[in-house]
């Protein structure tokens, strides 16, 4: 199973972004796959071509009024683990004795 992190945003479109990050987003909760958003970016858990088709598709949703885009990815795949997302941070609040703030 795969975890990816990415952010996608154009770089021709001024300050305000949220317009084109929304449109990725809805992508990504459309995939059906278990997904979290944080101030920086999304994460992803799925199989590798899953997660590579989500960016895929949210490039091609920006390619068509954008005329520059930015990717920033960061992929971890650890072979015969599933809910990553939220085991990776249970395993540190289990360490710390406490919730981490999200």
């Amino acid at each position: 199973m795969v975890l990816l992190e990415f952010s996608i945003y154009p770089l021709d479109k001024g300050e305000s972004l949220s317009a084109y990050v929304a449109r990725c987003v809805e992508i990504v909760h459309t995939s059906g796959l278990k997904y979290q958003c944080h101030a920086m970016g999304t994460i992803i858990e799925g199989e590798y071509d899953q997660v590579m088709e989500v960016v895929r598709k949210c490039f091609e949703a920006l390619q068509k009024d954008c005329n520059r885009i930015e990717c920033i990815m960061k992929l971890d795949y650890r072979k015969g683990y599933q809910d990553r997302i939220s085991g990776k941070v249970r395993s540190i609040e289990e360490k710390l004795g406490h919730v981490v703030q999200k």
